[in-house]
């Protein structure tokens, strides 16, 4: 796909970059030079411009691009007038960054796509991590509603699925089970990788260090935990 960060910031700068290094077209936008010339080689392209600038922001191929990604979160003023540009310019699709709720509000008056808040997601990943013992990561599907990455309960190891009652007893969904490997690298060396088991059965058995990809409330997730550790 064909990106465009514009906003060479810690958010902005690390989006560019890991973009890039999964195959992505990225062109990283931002009006300071310095870091435009930093992150030259660490991105696909950048482009030194003032992107506030309605010219020099058509300067870029916004046609051919799948997504536009406006990453400025401080300066308020250059982050409401690019996307307002941008939407004025028909990009096929612009995600804003917002620092707070009168920022998400105005972003969403001009109607972008997507709006993220990279600090709020980060504290709510954060916090789980500190609530939720064995915890590595979440997405949440619906309000109430997580995809959990948890390290399967000690007092799992060893029981199947069908042992362990684990649905009818938590009203939480065991997605799959990720679990490491080994495997030879091209120079014999050995490392471990993580898989997917894919569908489990109910006599798949849980083994030490197994990751558990659960789907379920909220709530429920957190009783889990709590019984459990």
């Amino acid at each position: 796909m064909k990106f465009i960060v514009i906003g060479l910031g810690n958010f902005g700068a690390a989006l560019a970059i890991n973009l890039t290094s999964l195959g992505h077209e990225v062109i990283a936008v931002d009006m300071d030079f310095h870091k435009v010339d930093y992150f030259k080689d660490k991105v696909y392209s950048t482009v030194c411009i003032d992107p506030k600038d309605m010219h020099a922001l058509a300067t870029l191929p916004l046609k051919d691009t799948d997504v536009v990604i406006v990453a400025i979160g401080e300066d308020f003023g250059a982050s409401v007038m690019i996307t307002a540009q941008l939407k004025q310019m028909k990009v096929k699709k612009i995600i804003g960054r917002s620092i707070n709720e009168l920022h998400r509000t105005v972003l969403e008056a001009i109607g972008v796509d997507e709006i993220v808040r990279p600090e709020q997601e980060t504290a709510d990943r954060f916090s789980k991590k500190l609530e939720l013992k064995g915890y590595i990561d979440s997405f949440e599907i619906a309000e109430g509603y997580n995809i959990v990455e948890l390290i399967v309960p000690e007092m799992f190891i060893g029981m199947s699925v069908r042992e362990s009652a684990f649905r009818k007893r938590f009203n939480i969904m065991i997605v799959t089970i990720m679990r490491e490997s080994e495997y030879k690298t091209v120079f014999g060396t050995s490392k471990m990788k993580r898989q997917a088991l894919g569908v489990i059965t109910p006599e798949t058995v849980f083994e030490k260090n197994d990751i558990l990809v659960l789907y379920g409330n909220n709530d429920d997730i957190k009783k889990m935990s709590e019984i459990t550790s």
